[in-house]
């Protein structure tokens, strides 16, 4: 069965809220302030104090609450999802999962830009249905009760296309949706038209003999990045209780563990309000605080390092669209995602960051049109 759903979040919620906010305590700042140490803390207080007197959270949950969202129960989770049907008939529906610290929020740019392509300069023959889930233990979905479950999502996706009346539909994503939708293309071919990523995965590592140069350059890339950012990556994998205790609990840790990741890993050059406004800032981070999903949140982490029988990585046979933005976290040589990615289309971004589908929807969305337009 699935359910019409809008938001609500209770007003003794929003009041305990601006309880917290208040009674903030503040900690020492390193000397020499700036964000080498973090997050800036003349920033943090700028953000907390818009946060606390000036951020309209009904206003925002009014625009959420424009799209139309649903729940169905899957596999024993409710799971919430957006579904916007094209202004044309017989549209290619297409199903785009987010990743993290990021909800179903991060899309709501590119949907208008999928469902109703001519309005906004494009073909409207290149129109999609629409739909957006939220993970498992994200956002308005329910949390799991039991480990593993990130994998057993590319399965419940197609179930939820299935119960929509999508048989036949293709994929996008990227960071952990990145890696949703290439095991959808790998295990669900029978459904999966074709699939596009901003995300490289592979099983290849550093000391196999047969890396290209540009390759090796890649892998070493990537180990640098780990050691000066992939601390988070870490902790939640290993002890994500530890540190939920305090991000459940407290609004500005929450912000700025969200914040953080949000300038470091977005194309905006040491200002992360040149990227995304306060208001949207905030309101992906409300959507953490209101539903208490930050703890959930980490539960792919936990997945990837603790699954005692991981689903084995294979070629993806589909057609695959690779779109690569210069500042998200890897920029892999497209010899490394040959490998295992059936490349149709391979499209070097001349900006944009981790979080294309907010940074650069017009981008990203002309770069979907274009694979899925001989796929339909």
């Amino acid at each position: 069965m699935i359910s019409q759903f809008s938001i609500h979040v209770p007003d003794t919620t929003i009041d305990d809220l601006r309880a917290r906010l208040e009674r903030t305590r503040w900690p020492h700042d390193f000397v020499g302030g700036g964000w080498e140490h973090g997050v800036n803390a003349d920033y943090l207080k700028e953000l907390v104090d818009y946060w606390r007197r000036d951020f309209d959270w009904r206003k925002q949950e009014a625009r959420l609450n424009d799209l139309a969202q649903f729940k169905t129960e899957i596999d024993g989770h409710d799971i919430h999802f957006v579904h916007v049907r094209a202004r044309v008939a017989n549209a290619l529906p297409l199903v785009l999962t987010h990743g993290w610290p990021s909800t179903f929020f991060e899309m709501s740019k590119l949907i208008p830009l999928l469902t109703d392509p001519g309005a906004h300069g494009g073909d409207p023959a290149d129109a999609f249905d629409v739909v957006v889930p939220s993970m498992p233990g994200y956002g308005f979905s329910t949390r799991p009760t039991a480990p593993f479950v990130s994998a057993r999502v590319p399965a419940m996706w197609t179930r939820l296309m299935a119960r929509l009346g999508y048989t036949r539909f293709g994929a996008h994503g990227g960071d952990i949706g990145g890696g949703v939708t290439a095991r959808l293309g790998q295990f669900h071919a029978d459904s999966v038209v074709g699939i596009h990523v901003t995300n490289v995965y592979g099983s290849i590592g550093i000391g196999d003999p047969q890396l290209s140069n540009a390759e090796r350059a890649y892998l070493l890339q990537q180990e640098e990045w780990e050691r000066d950012e992939g601390a988070y990556e870490h902790l939640q994998q290993t002890r994500p209780q530890t540190l939920a205790f305090g991000l459940n609990d407290s609004p500005l840790g929450l912000a700025a563990w969200i914040v953080e990741k949000y300038r470091s890993w977005s194309d905006c050059g040491g200002d992360v309000e040149r990227v995304f406004t306060r208001d949207e800032i905030l309101t992906n981070v409300m959507i953490y605080w209101a539903t208490q999903t930050i703890a959930s949140s980490f539960a792919p982490y936990w997945d990837s390092r603790h699954t005692p029988d991981p689903v084995p990585w294979v070629p993806i046979t589909v057609p695959c669209g690779i779109a690569i933005f210069p500042k998200d976290l890897g920029r892999p040589p497209r010899e490394f995602a040959e490998r295992s990615y059936n490349i149709r289309r391979w499209t070097e971004m001349p900006r944009g960051g981790h979080f294309a589908a907010w940074e650069e929807p017009d981008l990203l969305a002309e770069d979907i049109r274009a694979l899925f337009r001989d796929l339909r």
